[in-house]
């Protein structure tokens, strides 16, 4: 007798969860706004969406600039330890890897650019939309506005706890895009960022995926603080001394911030590319010993001016990244207020 009950029950359980299922889906046919508000306004979504945000964007922007991003890397890798020598151009460098192989080898490391943003930009917009929110909230209970240094020190913490989380897709990224450096006999001929991930791990351990991430963090506080901390005040200086409109705001804001992110971690992104690049020798001992080291080494060998080569190339992979990154998060922040 239990067992036809107990069927009974299951099938008038599962006849009104579809019936639940189809009024739902009525009422959303039928009032789509509403349902759609509902759905963002839970207080998990609206938790979540700086985040989700925040991901997407960087992704878009990531997918552009990526070519710039792979010769950047190679400027800065190609006359490693020699002071003198042929300088490198980026677009020298660019017509050597197309000459060698085709276009598409300009987006070497795709997938872990793509996997780094997935991590990287969802966790550093999703903490400092966070961070602004909760300022937001307590400069209006005291009557006052959100100011530069808090922005700043928004930016700077953000930057930091995302850079650690992502570096190991960051380290992936750099050992894919050198590996064309090498002899063909001994590159690793990664298939993608987790075979690169997995073989790096398996070699060199699992701790040897957060190599470089001291210069990786400090390099990441220094461009969110040139990035989110001046884009968030040159908006709101554009806002109020300007009649520029919010687009034209927009990407003011973020050329003006693209510089500052530049300037201010081109230094750190040189060494942590140093330093993750490198792998251990016939002798065994690596070519730097840590961030200092490598810092000093390239002062010493290659002269103060080597950590600003590239600016240029960097300056135009990172002024676009940030406009379309922005861009983008505020245009979905607008479809899904």
């Amino acid at each position: 007798m239990s067992s036809p009950s107990a069927g009974n029950r299951l099938k008038e359980t599962a006849k009104n969860a579809a019936n639940k299922v189809e009024s739902t889906a009525k009422e959303a046919v039928d009032n789509p706004v509403q349902a759609k508000k509902d759905f963002l306004h839970h207080p998990l979504t609206r938790a979540a969406l700086p985040f989700v945000n925040g991901g997407i964007s960087g992704m878009v922007a990531t997918t552009c600039i990526q070519p710039i991003d792979m010769v950047k890397v190679r400027l800065q890798l190609a006359g490693e330890g020699v002071r003198t020598g042929p300088r490198p151009t980026a677009l020298g460098i660019t017509r050597e890897i197309i000459a060698k192989g085709k276009v598409l080898d300009l987006y070497t490391g795709l997938s872990a650019g793509l996997l780094r943003q997935c991590v990287y930009t969802t966790a550093r917009l999703g903490f400092f939309d966070t961070f602004q929110t909760l300022l937001q909230k307590r400069a209006e209970q005291k009557g006052t506005q959100i100011g530069f240094a808090e922005r700043g020190a928004a930016g700077l913490t953000a930057g930091g706890l995302a850079a650690f989380i992502g570096n190991p897709a960051d380290l992936a990224l750099i050992r894919m895009q050198s590996d064309g450096l090498k002899p063909p006999e001994q590159r690793a001929n990664y298939r993608s960022v987790f075979d690169a991930l997995k073989r790096i791990t398996a070699s060199e351990g699992v701790f040897r995926l957060w190599a470089g991430a001291t210069p990786t963090i400090v390099r990441a506080m220094a461009l969110n603080f040139g990035q989110l901390s001046f884009f968030a005040e040159s908006k709101a200086q554009l806002k109020t001394r300007t009649s520029l409109s919010e687009t034209n705001r927009t990407f003011g804001a973020a050329a003006i911030a693209g510089f500052f992110a530049s300037f201010f971690s081109l230094p750190f992104d040189f060494v942590k590319t140093r330093l993750q690049k490198q792998q251990r020798g016939p002798d065994g001992q690596l070519p730097y010993r840590g961030f200092l080291h490598c810092a000093g080494k390239v002062m010493k060998e290659e002269g103060p001016l080597r950590f600003y080569r590239g600016f240029g190339t960097y300056y135009v992979r990172i002024a676009p990244h940030v406009m379309i990154t922005m861009v983008v998060a505020d245009y979905l922040k607008l479809v899904t207020a």
